[in-house]
């Protein structure tokens, strides 16, 4: 089932994030990368910055997030995360189709250049990468991350950016 989370949800939303982000550790550039990879005081700037969570739940358990975070004419996909032991069974597709269903707007997803997984896995639920000029221009615009995290991401759109940009 998904549902959306709550702050009730909050510690078990942190858990699956720093479970999750194991993946990272030795693929992301070692300056990016630090433990935990979200802190509790990083998540709830998060949450009060707008990104609001929908969690997939089996038996009462959280096993996956993903947040979404309205930015105006865009809305962000943030904070994708599954848990390790139950990568690869369909929740993040589920989680990403129900954010997908639910967006009037254009949609973009932002991760680590180095993450081909992640990559391609919104390739495989049609977003595209944008070139280097304009995956700077968006994470500046849309995003508020370091230049270093800016320089080591990558930009992924959907349909609806691609078409209202005339791609």
């Amino acid at each position: 089932m998904i549902r959306r989370g709550s702050e009730e949800d909050f510690d078990e939303i942190y858990s699956i994030i720093n479970d999750a982000a194991i993946a990272y550790k030795g693929v992301i550039p070692a300056d990016r990368w630090h433990e935990p990879y979200m802190t509790k005081d990083e998540l709830r700037v998060q949450l009060e910055d707008g990104v609001r969570f929908l969690c997939y739940v089996d038996n009462d358990e959280i096993l996956g997030v993903m947040g979404i975070q309205d930015r105006g004419e865009v809305n962000l996909i943030r904070h994708a995360y599954v848990r390790t032991q139950r990568r690869k069974s369909g929740i993040g597709s589920l989680l990403l189709l129900e954010l997908i269903s639910s967006s009037t707007k254009p949609i973009l997803i932002g991760t680590w250049k180095a993450a081909h997984w992640a990559i391609r896995f919104y390739e495989k639920h049609d977003f595209s990468l944008v070139n280097d000029q304009e995956k700077d221009m968006l994470l500046k615009k849309y995003w508020v991350i370091p230049d270093r995290q800016v320089e080591t991401s990558v930009v992924l759109v959907d349909k609806k950016y691609r078409e209202s940009r005339g791609f």
